[in-house]
């Protein structure tokens, strides 16, 4: 990156996030997102997803600023961007593969969308979902009676796979989480650790009694009948962190931190 590099600031519409965005142009510059050599992002962690979505098939790395209720994926915003030249000249890059997921619905349609954090099916109603799991194309689990299950990326895994109880993973790691949500049948499975490059399957037993949903981030598709993830094989996308406090250091806090 050059020592002055051609920045496009995006921000959420919070208040605190355009009053950066105000002072953060007007000091800096404001390009887009297009010509810009680097991409900061102002706002939350829905926001940093937000705009990965919207702009990461660019190529440009993404630096996030906290200004946002939360911020796992951002750093620290300094009053009136003091340093952030100096910042992004010394930042640690964070490389990050989405998974891809394709859902058909009832109605024959399929959608297709990439999440950066996790893909999560959801029981629709007060019925629990029926689910079958297949790995590359081999049933491994007949019938999963439950809320709901999801597969994490380690940058989502600090996230709903955390709060699901699933593992935090290494960054770079080459592995997923399949993570159930509320498991009924069978009862003590707790998920499984699989290879980043497996393929999993997701097949909905009785979807018109007990419908399902199938979310990729914040992307839902309702009413699915099949869904299936895997990790994308030509996507990527570089956050940008400070060296202090990077991505690797926040998930390791994580797993020695109670509360």
């Amino acid at each position: 990156m050059t020592a002055t590099p051609r920045i496009a600031f995006l921000a959420s519409h919070t208040d605190d996030a355009q009053r950066a965005l105000a002072v953060l142009s007007a000091r800096h510059g404001q390009h887009e997102p297009t010509d810009a050599d680097v991409l900061v992002a102002l706002g939350g962690d829905g926001f940093m997803l937000q705009t990965l979505h919207r702009h990461g098939a660019l190529g440009k790395p993404v630096y996030g600023m906290k200004l946002g209720t939360v911020g796992f994926l951002m750093n620290q915003y300094a009053d009136a961007g003091d340093g952030l030249l100096e910042r992004l000249a010394a930042a640690e890059p964070a490389v990050l593969r989405p998974l891809e997921m394709v859902a058909q619905t009832e109605s024959g349609a399929t959608f297709g969308s990439l999440a950066y954090n996790e893909v999560s099916l959801l029981r629709q109603t007060r019925q629990a979902a029926h689910l079958r799991i297949d790995l590359n194309g081999q049933t491994r689990l007949d019938e999963l009676i439950c809320d709901g299950v999801l597969v994490a990326t380690p940058a989502g895994s600090t996230a709903y796979n955390f709060s699901a109880h699933g593992p935090i993973l290494p960054l770079g790691s080459a592995v997923i989480a399949l993570t159930p949500i509320a498991a009924f049948r069978p009862r003590r499975w707790r998920g499984a650790l699989l290879k980043a490059d497996t393929e999993v399957k997701f097949r909905v037993l009785d979807p018109y009694k007990r419908p399902v949903s199938a979310t990729a981030d914040s992307h839902e598709v309702r009413d699915v009948v099949e869904v299936m993830i895997r990790e994308s094989r030509d996507r990527t996308v570089t956050l940008l962190f400070d060296r202090e406090h990077n991505l690797e250091e926040r998930m390791l806090i994580e797993q020695f931190t109670s509360g």
